[in-house]
């Protein structure tokens, strides 16, 4: 059985997907960053990416994801609100912690591909 089979698959990721992106727009300290974006378009390649990553077998058909934020200089402090915010998400859902702490960790393992910046502090004391 696959994380995506785990986290309950594209009826469940689908929806944590919409509320994930939802955060990140509205998000006070990185919403700025999407004011330009197609939230639509965001949130399909974010599924198909998250599907990929979590073993559906889902193609992820978004563009090379160091040369799409490049042009956006995202800071690590942005990069780990991003990380919070999934965190928050997946808490809030229920997703079990193996399914969390993995997709997590591959989120990490794509640091040097969205910011050039090595380490991140950034929680917010929020909830970890």
């Amino acid at each position: 059985m696959s994380l995506f089979d785990d986290i309950g698959g594209e009826a469940a990721l689908r929806p944590l997907i919409d509320d994930f992106i939802d955060r990140c727009f509205d998000d006070v300290m990185i919403g700025f960053i999407f004011q330009r974006a197609d939230r639509a378009r965001i949130k399909r390649f974010e599924y198909e990416h998250a599907a990929h990553l979590l073993g559906a077998g889902t193609p992820y058909t978004g563009r090379d994801l160091a040369a799409v934020h490049r042009k956006h200089r995202i800071l690590s402090g942005q990069f780990g609100r991003r990380r919070q915010i999934l965190i928050e998400v997946c808490d809030d859902r229920g997703v079990p912690m193996r399914v969390r702490d993995s997709w997590i960790a591959a989120q990490e393992a794509l640091r040097d591909q969205i910011t050039p910046e090595t380490s991140s502090t950034c929680n917010d004391g929020v909830r970890s």
